[in-house]
């Protein structure tokens, strides 16, 4: 297991080499820059000249990518052109609020799929299975900024039962901050809690068709334990890997839930970045994003051959 840890690793390498160049060359192909932004109507080519200067915006784009990259091997991602202050703390720093986030979507998730998606195998062609497959068709085809918007309208426009927008820190009240996170946290995770939801459904299916769950059934073994342990166990290895794939998109696609709730993540600090074409912020998020990915991945693929032990990797 742990040579196939280090090989994945190794893999990581070239990865996140790629996205580097993506991130880094990308951003720069939006008309203006770092400094045009900065200035805005005070613009003048005597001081953007030695804001280039500054910023190291003078030098040719490959010398640029050069230096940053020589950084990030030091384990530094530049420093923010707008605040002067270094891209890590700003990313630190806003990073709570999108790890809440993200582990409130996956819970509500997998409350809603995982029941869900066994009843509606063990239930199958019956109304808990077509219930079912209309929350998945309606969790997958509803935008999450369309559903977010409709949920402050009843919830906090209509009802008041929650705050419209805003974040509370959890040190203020463990209440008071899922106040802030829960309308969140739902309009987050209802997409992968559909896509879950069917995953979990097809694979319980196809688990229930095996000849050793016959073989368990012939044998007398008791339903609860023949569903739960037997079934639901192999079930889950597929929706595993499809789960960790949603939670690393939900870390880069808070970006909309962050800026409707006026949540301070690092979705909004990467939306600040782009309208301020603020280069080393945007590149050191988004290579921070791959990164989380990349180890979510990982995490995922060490947590599947733990659950089905007939997996070896060699």
């Amino acid at each position: 297991m742990l040579s196939y840890i280090l090989r994945r690793l190794l893999i990581a390498i070239p990865v996140l080499f790629g996205i580097s160049i993506i991130a880094f060359f990308m951003v720069r192909l939006v008309p203006g820059d770092t400094v045009t932004a900065m200035l805005g109507t005070n613009y003048n080519e005597a001081q953007a000249e030695i804001l280039r200067q500054k910023y190291g915006l003078d030098q040719s784009i490959f010398i640029q990518y050069g230096i940053w990259i020589m950084s990030l091997f030091k384990g530094d991602l530049g420093i923010s052109s707008f605040t002067n202050e270094p891209v890590m703390d700003l990313i630190i720093g806003r990073l709570p609020v999108t790890l809440e986030l993200t582990i409130i979507s996956i819970l509500f998730a997998l409350l809603i799929a995982i029941p869900l998606g066994t009843f509606a195998a063990l239930k199958r062609n019956t109304p808990v299975d077509y219930g079912a497959s209309f929350f998945g068709m309606f969790g997958i085809s509803v935008p999450n900024f369309w559903l977010g918007t409709l949920m402050i309208l009843l919830f906090s426009l209509h009802l008041s039962w929650l705050p419209s927008s805003g974040f509370v820190p959890i040190s203020d009240g463990v209440w008071t901050n899922l106040k802030t996170m829960l309308m969140p946290g739902i309009a987050l995770g209802t997409s992968v809690g559909a896509v879950t939801m069917r995953m979990t459904r097809s694979s319980m299916l196809e688990v229930l068709g095996e000849e050793y769950m016959k073989m368990a059934k012939a044998k007398g073994v008791n339903r609860s334990r023949l569903i739960w342990k037997h079934g639901l166990r192999n079930a889950l290895v597929p929706v595993i890997t499809v789960l960790g794939i949603q939670a690393g998109y939900l870390l880069g696609g808070s970006i909309i839930i962050e800026q409707i709730f006026s949540l301070p993540g690092i979705g909004q600090l990467a939306l600040q970045a782009i309208s301020n074409r603020d280069y080393s912020l945007l590149q050191g998020t988004i290579l921070f994003i791959a990164s989380a990915f990349v180890l979510i991945n990982l995490a995922v693929d060490i947590i599947y051959a733990m659950i089905n032990p007939r997996i070896r990797y060699s």
